[in-house]
């Protein structure tokens, strides 16, 4: 009779194609059940239920379970990692891999904004940020995390495909007021869609921090995916001093909504900088003004986080049409309502952040035996 442990060792040898690691090392083998006929089930647990590589899974443990002396035939049943479990995964990871000496070692404040839910104008916020932020006299930086919904691109009208500096690190293409600029959107063909599992989107962020040569920035503003999920744990882990600024709607129902961001960032121990108020009112050219969303969310949500309130932006057609002709608003009618109130809000960024020391010292753990970017193309992923 073959042993759990003569099994164990013959997982070892299917390797996840997109990690590189054994599905044991990845703590991917849920159960191993040896019958008295021979017959051997094992159990994987995926990252995600419609895994693409999955037969590929089937396959390598039949066949090297199938080689065990006295196994004679091998089951494969499949289930899914819990959220705890892909966070473990994801920190293991990160252990494995974590910043090199030296990574951002010229950036002085690292902004996440976040929001609770999608279609609030995160993005948006995000582009007109750093626009200000430049325009202010403080380089910037704007690195788009939202991975599966990247805009940063189009709303900074940038376009291209970075090169590679001598020291074998991608440079960020410049955006308006000389932003570096940096997006998956660069390296795939236009529109195309983004299909990853959780741990690639962690390889990923982690490339796109210690393989960009980022130089000499007062504020990097990461561009985070709506709600709660891979990539904050992710930034949490390769970040812890970075903090977040959440973007809200008026609505109560979208300010309680938004707080779940906020109540991530706390369990995952990044200090919540301040809110934004998108959307906060329209006014006609008669000065009527309506407040379409509701009134009072933002200020809402920054009073029960104990933070301040950073600017309440109106809702504005310009801004949105001007971010979609790759022009942020703030750099082309500066004087625009929208405008000042981003301004406000870059202004109280400036505020509430250090100036001088960088966020990233040479304490980060050395990427030892790490393979150098070989060129601009991050992994191709399935799944």
């Amino acid at each position: 009779m073959p042993s759990t442990e003569q099994i164990t060792d013959a997982l070892k040898a299917v390797i996840d194609p997109e990690l590189r690691r054994s599905i044991v090392d990845l703590g991917m083998v849920r159960s191993i059940d040896i019958a008295d006929d021979g017959k051997v089930d094992v159990v994987v647990s995926l990252t995600t239920p419609g895994c693409p590589i999955r037969s590929h899974f089937e396959q390598a443990v039949v066949e090297n379970v199938g080689r065990v002396e006295g196994v004679g035939a091998v089951g494969v049943g499949f289930d899914v990692l819990s959220d705890d479990e892909k966070g473990r995964l994801q920190q293991s990871l990160g252990r494995q891999s974590g910043l090199p000496e030296g990574a951002l070692a010229q950036v002085k404040n690292v902004i996440c904004v976040a929001s609770g839910k999608g279609g609030v104008g995160k993005s948006t916020m995000t582009a007109n940020l750093a626009a200000a932020l430049a325009a202010e006299g403080h380089p910037a930086g704007a690195l788009d995390c939202d991975v599966y919904g990247y805009s940063i691109p189009r709303m900074l009208g940038v376009e291209g495909k970075p090169d590679v500096n001598a020291e074998r690190k991608i440079l960020p293409m410049e955006g308006p007021a000389g932003i570096k600029v940096m997006s998956i959107g660069f390296f795939l063909e236009r529109n195309a869609a983004v299909v990853w599992r959780g741990p690639m989107l962690h390889k990923a962020i982690q490339q796109f921090l210690e393989d960009v040569a980022w130089g000499e920035v007062d504020y990097l503003l990461l561009d985070l995916p709506p709600g709660t999920g891979d990539v904050s744990m992710t930034l949490a882990q390769l970040l812890p001093q970075a903090k977040v600024t959440i973007v809200t709607t008026p609505q109560p129902a979208a300010q309680s909504v938004a707080r779940r961001a906020a109540e991530m960032a706390a369990k995952v121990d990044l200090e919540v900088l301040g809110v934004i108020e998108n959307m906060s009112g329209f006014t006609t050219p008669d000065g009527q003004r309506y407040t379409i969303f509701g009134e009072g969310g933002g200020q809402l949500l920054a009073d029960e986080l104990g933070v301040p309130l950073l600017g309440k932006v109106p809702l504005s057609e310009d801004l949105r049409s001007y971010a979609d002709a790759g022009e942020p608003l703030v750099l082309a009618h500066p004087d625009a309502p929208a405008s000042v109130a981003v301004r406000e809000a870059a202004r109280g960024i400036v505020a509430t952040t250090p100036q001088a020391l960088p966020v990233m010292q040479a304490e980060a753990p050395s990427l030892a035996g790490r393979p150098a970017v070989s060129g601009t193309e991050l992994p191709v992923v399935r799944g």
